[in-house]
């Protein structure tokens, strides 16, 4: 019984804290989307400050990262094609791959490391530190102020990176294509865009701003739920990394197999 008990906490606590995701990331769209219909400022520049912070500023990790994944797809691709005598396929390989899964999650990982944990940090300071009681007694709003801005930034820079991320993992798989497949550069990206459909992009770009609002919600939700100490702020930041990562991945898994499900056979 007392296992059982445990499970059952467990599952509705997780059920509340999704609740509280839900909410918040609701009330973001709402400030983002309808709000600014009905007279309330949107804030635009502090959303394009976050927007340099999310997006352009992650760019040389981001570059790196994918360019290195696209060459490893290549070469384990080419370990098993190549018995087969089929190492032309490994453009596609790599550009599928890319596209449909490793991109976006490529992106909210390096996102989340980044971006996430600095929301939780930001909002967790101001928190302990009464700035947001400040703001509430200023009659501001704290999540159109602080969580909008972000909640917009991410939604427009997920998307963005990951096309970057899918342009760079094709450039890395192509090193391999040209220097031990025969490749030639024209080559390997007409084989890598003659594999691709435009479903495969766009499940991706799909999937990337899903992630863009999971990140955002959790990073925002677990700077709002900060206790009193600096210590508190480490720890808030500690879980929106891990909450962000397991949140993403399971996310990934839904959308994975409602696409799945949906696709044409």
């Amino acid at each position: 019984m007392e296992l059982a008990t445990q499970i059952g906490g467990s599952v509705t606590d997780g059920l509340a804290y999704l609740g509280e995701l839900a909410s918040l990331g609701g009330r973001a769209a709402y400030y983002t989307f309808v709000a600014p219909f009905k007279g309330q400022p949107l804030r635009l520049q502090r959303a394009v400050s976050q927007a340099m912070q999310v997006g352009v500023l992650a760019l040389p990790i981001l570059s790196l990262i994918s360019f290195f994944i696209g060459l490893i797809l290549a070469l384990q691709g080419a370990y098993e094609l190549r018995r087969f005598g089929a190492l032309n396929y490994v453009a596609g390989a790599v550009a599928i791959s890319m596209t449909r899964e490793l991109g976006p999650l490529i992106t909210a990982i390096v996102v989340i490391g980044r971006s996430g944990s600095a929301f939780a940090a930001e909002i967790g300071t101001m928190k302990v530190t009464e700035e947001i009681d400040a703001l509430e007694t200023m009659a501001i709003n704290p999540v159109s102020f602080l969580v909008t801005p972000k909640f917009l930034a991410m939604i427009v820079m997920l998307p963005c990176l990951t096309i970057w991320a899918n342009f760079m993992g094709v450039l890395g798989g192509s090193v391999f294509g040209v220097a031990k497949a025969d490749f030639t550069w024209p080559r390997y990206i007409t084989a890598s865009l003659d594999s691709l459909f435009l479903r495969d992009v766009v499940t991706g770009l799909i999937k990337s701003v899903m992630f863009g609002i999971t990140v955002t919600a959790v990073g925002c939700h677990e700077g709002f739920a900060t206790g009193g100490g600096a210590e508190q702020v480490g720890r808030s930041t500690t879980r929106a990394v891990v909450i962000s990562l397991f949140l993403v991945i399971l996310v990934d898994l839904v959308f994975t197999a409602l696409f799945y499900f949906l696709s044409p056979s």
